[in-house]
């Protein structure tokens, strides 16, 4: 699976899950850091990427248009640790977009706290 990065969050992502996610880009390596969602919704559908975003409006998007592309809605923001360490949505969310590493979604799906400083959220979140 091909992730697009999308404005809100780094580009050094690509960089950090390209073992896990070969073909992954930024949508500032892919000129579209100025576009608004339906050129990049286009371009993702167009080349196989999917979405990864801290915007709902991706999301909105594939509730009207299906997919592809799949989209990862990253909802990492201002909760509790409490709220994050309960949460399993974030490997649901994964698989469902089509990852298949399990070293990834066991963790996810661990008991946490699915926190920064957590392997998988610090790489979600571009932080060492």
């Amino acid at each position: 699976m091909k992730l697009l990065f999308d404005q809100n969050l780094s580009p050094k992502l690509v960089n950090r899950l390209a073992d896990l996610f070969p073909g992954s880009s930024h949508v500032q390596s892919e000129r579209l850091d100025c576009a608004d969602d339906d050129q990049v919704w286009d371009h993702a559908r167009q080349h196989g990427f999917a979405i990864v975003s801290k915007d709902e409006d991706y999301n909105n998007l594939s509730v009207l248009r299906g997919s592809p592309p799949k989209v990862i809605w990253v909802q990492l923001g201002n909760c509790t640790t409490a709220h994050y360490g309960a949460r399993s949505c974030w490997a649901d969310a994964l698989a469902e977009a089509g990852c298949s590493n399990q070293d990834i979604l066991s963790h996810c799906r661990g008991p946490g706290p699915h926190v920064r400083g957590c392997w998988v959220v610090d790489l979600a979140l571009g932080q060492t």
